[in-house]
């Protein structure tokens, strides 16, 4: 009796933890994916397809395989090794994690500052705020999940669901705009022209700088690592890309819809402009929501991806990760204050995010194969090759970009 009292524990316990496991998975997966979906992302999708119109397809086809070639490898490097980015990277080559983190740092506090101001955006269009008031009302909101005792959950479970929310109502919009589905399939595999500064903007919004490490260091601190982990952890990496990519892909379709009708976006808030011009005052008020929705998990992910990149650096930071997590969006919402979010600079900022990207990854890949670092795992060669790929593509377009297509945006 007391082996088949055991025995029944024990199979208790493996379906908690199955669906503790899940439910962490999902976090992950959420929480990367709204990471990546903020005002930026709002924003450049907009512009691009406004420029390239159905064309646009093909840019975002693209970017989504680059966006799965470097993902998978740097959340299954991530597992193996059981250590954070910054940690693998100085054991590649010390002080390299230190300059890793710096530059994670400074991106991550400059998107945090457009998260922030997107957030005061969405509250100003629901409310009628002052965006710099609905931005302190975010901070605070922002701040209140981290003070929790379990902020992990909570953090899971709030960019989760804001998450659907924002799929669902870009999906009505998409619904009432009627874009040209036919075009934009063809054109998708077609293309009329091709933008590099698109690709690169695109890849760098979706996992450049710090968005592509929220979910892979979400999972270590939830104990999910290791090779025993690998399949759950890669099966999640991709998924989350498939998330924001299905946002992308809504949002694209939307403004195609409109601009295939011959309606001209506002310069100065092109998705809002997506959302009123397709269903009127409704999806204005939608894109409020889905603006602040998109703004507000954002700022959670930046804020604790950010911090997560220097708390391993001294057990004094450890230990107030939490208060440097809002002290960082404190820092962020002030800024904004005196600042502002200007739509340029939230696409130079994705450009400059596409350089970070092959530093970071290439970094991983070297750490692959030292089994200093992760054992006696063997990476598999074709995601060596596929990884190579993406950072000698991301790299050479992040330069390009930057020397000769950036400088055109503010002449």
């Amino acid at each position: 009796m007391s082996v088949e009292r055991e025995t029944e524990k024990k199979t208790i316990s493996i379906a908690k933890k199955g669906s503790s496991n899940i439910g962490v998975l999902a976090g992950a997966v959420f929480l990367m994916a709204t990471s990546a979906i903020g005002p930026g992302f709002l924003t450049q999708t907009t512009v691009f397809t406004q420029q390239l119109a159905a064309s646009f397809g093909f840019v975002i086809l693209v970017s989504i395989i680059l966006d799965i070639g470097a993902q998978a490898n740097i959340w299954r490097i991530i597992a193996v090794s059981e250590k954070r980015a910054q940690d693998i990277a100085n054991d590649v080559l010390p002080g390299l994690g230190y300059m890793l983190a710096g530059l994670i740092l400074i991106g991550g506090l400059a998107f945090n500052i457009g998260n922030i101001g997107g957030a005061g955006l969405g509250i100003n269009v629901l409310f009628g705020l002052s965006p710099k008031t609905g931005a302190v009302i975010s901070a605070v909101v922002a701040i209140a999940i981290f003070l929790v005792r379990e902020a992990g959950k909570m953090m899971d479970r709030f960019t989760q669901w804001l998450g659907i929310v924002m799929i669902g109502l870009t999906l009505y919009v998409v619904w009432t705009a009627k874009p040209p589905l036919g075009e934009a399939a063809v054109k998708t595999f077609v293309p009329e022209n091709i933008d590099l500064l698109a690709i690169v903007t695109l890849v760098g919004g979706t996992v450049g700088g710090y968005i592509t490490f929220a979910g892979g260091h979400r999972l270590l601190d939830a104990g999910i690592k290791g090779k025993d982990s690998l399949r759950q952890v890669t099966q999640s990496s991709i998924s989350a890309i498939g998330v924001a990519s299905l946002m992308r892909l809504l949002l694209f379709l939307a403004a195609l819809g409109v601009v295939a009708q011959g309606l001209t976006l506002d310069e100065a808030n092109p998705p809002a402009s997506v959302f009123r011009l397709a269903a009127g005052e409704v999806g204005y008020k939608f894109f409020g929501i889905v603006m602040w929705a998109a703004a507000i998990t954002s700022v959670v992910g930046s804020a604790y991806t950010s911090m997560s990149f220097i708390r391993t650096f001294h057990p004094t930071l450890e230990k107030y990760h939490r208060l440097l997590i809002v002290l960082f969006i404190v820092i962020s919402t002030f800024v904004f204050v005196f600042v502002g979010r200007p739509v340029k600079t939230m696409i130079f900022v994705g450009a400059l995010n596409g350089l970070v990207l092959p530093i970071s990854l290439g970094v991983m890949l070297v750490a692959a194969y030292k089994r200093t670092i992760v054992g006696d795992y063997k990476h598999p060669l074709w995601m060596t090759v596929f990884g190579g790929v993406v950072v000698a593509v991301m790299a050479y377009m992040g330069i390009y970009t930057i020397v000769h297509q950036i400088p055109q945006l503010f002449r």
